[in-house]
C-alpha cells in the first residue's frame, strides 16, 4: 500500500516527539501548552475519546465512504479545517504561509488569526481569497472597520469574531519564558534558540516574525514594552452585543463566532443573526476550570441543530477525533496544535503531509464502520 505521507512520521506521537527536538523550548512550550494546570487542555481530549463507535458490518446500505463536506455553500474535501494560531511564525518560521498553501492544496479551510504572522493580503493571495479571517475585535471601531475593508478586498467571505478572550490566561511558561505581553528576549531564550540550528536557518531565511496584519497600524519605532502595551489596549474590551451588531451591519459574507462555550451564549449567537459557531475554549487555553468542548458540543447540537452551523475545536487531534466529534452533532472540526507540530516537525512538508495522514485516518474510521457520509456518523455513536 502507497501512503501519500512520509511514514516515518506516521502518527501524531512521532510528530509532537520530532517537533520537540526541532523547535526552541519556549516556542514548543507555548504550542503544546495550556494554563494553569493545564486541566482543561486535557480534559478536551481525554473526554472526546471517551465516545465510542458501532460499527454496521451487514449494512447492505453502504456503498463506499466520501470525506466531502459541505459548509457555507462551499464542498470542502474532509470535514476539518486550520484553526487560528497566534504567533506561528515564533513556533515555526512561515508556519501561517506553509499551512494556508497546504489547505488551499487540499481544498480545506485555513482561519487566519489577527495576532499571528502573516497578513491578511498575502493569505488571500496563497489560497485565491478562500481563506476565512479570525477576528479579535478591536476597542477603536475605525479600526475594526479597516480591517473588515481589508478582509473584504481580499475576497475573503467567512468571518469568525473571537469571543473567548475576555482576558488572556494565566500560563506560567509563558511568563517564565518571556512571552507574556509584553514579550522580553532574554538569555535563555536565546541559548535555547542557538540550539536548534534548523529553526535559526529557517528564522535567518524568513526574518523575524511580527504581527504582520496589525504592522500597518504601529508605530515603526516601538520597542518590545512598546509593542505589549499597544496590543494589550488595542484588544482590551469583552465582545457584546452591539458590537457583534455593528460587525453584522458592516459584514456582507458568512459570520461565525468561535468561542461559544453554553447554551446561553449558543441562543444568544442565534438571537444576534450568526450563520455558524465554533465550539471552543481555546484550546483549553484560558479557563482551566471548564468544561470540555465535546460535552458543550452535545447539549448544543442537540437544541440548535438546522438553526446554526455547528462546528468545533479544542482538543480535536486525529482523525478518529474528527469522526467522534461528527458523531455528537458537530457538522465541521478544526485542529490548531496538530498542524503546528507537523509544521514543527517537517517544516514545508508538514503541511501537506498532516492533511494527508487526517484523510487518510478519518476515511479509514468511515470505511471500518461502514458510514458513507461525515453527516451519518451520529448514527454510529454508541449513546
Amino acid at each position: 500500500m502507497a501512503f501519500p505521507f512520509d511514514t516515518n512520521y506516521a502518527s501524531l506521537e512521532l510528530l509532537i516527539e520530532r517537533a520537540k527536538k526541532r523547535m526552541p523550548r519556549f516556542a514548543f512550550e507555548y504550542l503544546d501548552g495550556g494554563c494553569n494546570e493545564n486541566i482543561n487542555r486535557d480534559r478536551n481530549t481525554n473526554e472526546l475519546r471517551d465516545v465510542l463507535l458501532r460499527p454496521r458490518y451487514l449494512n447492505n446500505n453502504y456503498a463506499e465512504a466520501n470525506m466531502e463536506t459541505e459548509l457555507f455553500g462551499v464542498k470542502y474535501s474532509a470535514p476539518f479545517g486550520i484553526s487560528p494560531v497566534g504567533l506561528q511564525g515564533l513556533m515555526w518560521p512561515n508556519a501561517p504561509e506553509i499551512l494556508a498553501k497546504a489547505a488551499f492544496k487540499h481544498n480545506i479551510p485555513f482561519i487566519l488569526s489577527t495576532v499571528t504572522t502573516s497578513s491578511i493580503e498575502r493569505i488571500a493571495e496563497l489560497t485565491e481569497g478562500k481563506a476565512w479571517y479570525q477576528l479579535y475585535h478591536p476597542r477603536e471601531e475605525w479600526l475594526r472597520d479597516d480591517i473588515l475593508d481589508r478582509c473584504e478586498a481580499s475576497g475573503y467571505d467567512v468571518l469568525c469574531v473571537l469571543s473567548d478572550v475576555p482576558t488572556f490566561g494565566y500560563r506560567a511558561k509563558e511568563i517564565r519564558n518571556g512571552l507574556a505581553m509584553p514579550p522580553q528576549l532574554n538569555f535563555r531564550n536565546v541559548s535555547q534558540a542557538l540550539a536548534k540550528p534548523q529553526w535559526c536557518l529557517e528564522m535567518l531565511k524568513h526574518g523575524v516574525p511580527s504581527f504582520k496584519t496589525m504592522e500597518k497600524y504601529m508605530d515603526k519605532n516601538m520597542n518590545v514594552k512598546q509593542l505589549g502595551q499597544f496590543m494589550n489596549s488595542t484588544f482590551s474590551g469583552r465582545l457584546n452585543s452591539d458590537r457583534i451588531k455593528a460587525i453584522r451591519d458592516k459584514w456582507k459574507g458568512k459570520l461565525v463566532i468561535k468561542g461559544v462555550a453554553s447554551e446561553e451564549d449558543a441562543e444568544e449567537a442565534v438571537r444576534l443573526g450568526f450563520d455558524g459557531m465554533i465550539i471552543s475554549n481555546h484550546g483549553g487555553r484560558q479557563l482551566d476550570a471548564g468544561e470540555s468542548t465535546i460535552a458543550v458540543v452535545k447539549e448544543i447540537s442537540e437544541k440548535y441543530k438546522g438553526q446554526i452551523k455547528i462546528m468545533m475545536d479544542s482538543g480535536v487531534r486525529t482523525g478518529p477525533d474528527v469522526a467522534r466529534a461528527l458523531s455528537c452533532g458537530a457538522e465541521f472540526t478544526f485542529m490548531g496544535r496538530t498542524f503546528m507540530y507537523a509544521v514543527g516537525a517537517l517544516g514545508e512538508k508538514g503541511g501537506d503531509h498532516i492533511i494527508e495522514m487526517l484523510k487518510m485516518q478519518f476515511r479509514q474510521v468511515m470505511e471500518q464502520v461502514c458510514c458513507d457520509k461525515p453527516e451519518q456518523l451520529q448514527n454510529f455513536r454508541v449513546k
